[in-house]
């Protein structure tokens, strides 16, 4: 039917889809009588499901904590054992230095050491060892061993003079200390 039949039908005669009446009017909330049985019931529920999620979220938290710390004392294992093992490698190379020193400048021998020590270094810094820097800089009790004191009126007091061991840091573990003469 036409909108125009449809006005020209008296209003008793137009039916419509009861559907699409219920679906336009607004519903109504139903509404429930609980008894008091019920309710106390419905309210231990409810605790009970608070307390079975603050036990998971504890659960999750304690877990996510667990696997921080392993994976921290994971990685704690693999740096002790690194530095370790590279400690001793750091008396082969003070041997080769010295072995180096012992030859003239210019001599195939010490140039043939030298370059062994080069590739030495090379590699310890691969490992993320580095060699403390001391020569000229104060005094850090934390990087540095003074084994001597020097009485200089024209150096700084507590610098660092004269290495007569060269320290070792792998990321902030000091290997070896540096032992060094200090300016008093």
């Amino acid at each position: 039917m036409s909108e125009k039949e449809k006005k020209d039908i008296p209003a008793e005669e137009v039916h419509t889809e009861p559907a699409a009446e219920a679906a336009e009017a607004p519903q109504a909330e139903e509404t429930f009588t609980v008894t008091r049985e019920q309710m106390e019931k419905m309210e231990q529920l409810a605790q009970m499901v608070a307390e079975s999620s603050d036990k998971y979220l504890r659960l999750a938290a304690e877990y996510d904590n667990y696997r921080k710390r392993t994976a921290k004392e994971k990685e704690s294992l693999y740096g002790s054992a690194k530095a370790d093992t590279v400690k001793p490698f750091l008396d082969v190379y003070d041997n080769l230095l010295r072995g180096a020193a012992q030859y003239a400048e210019g001599d195939p021998n010490r140039t043939g050491l030298e370059m062994i020590c080069k590739q030495f270094v090379d590699v310890l810094a691969k490992l993320g060892v580095t060699e403390i820097d001391a020569l000229g800089k104060p005094f850090d009790p934390a990087l540095h061993n003074a084994v001597m004191h020097v009485e200089d009126e024209e150096i700084e007091e507590s610098t660092v003079v004269e290495v007569f061991q060269k320290g070792f840091i792998m990321g902030d573990k000091v290997l070896r200390f540096a032992m060094v003469k200090v300016a008093n």
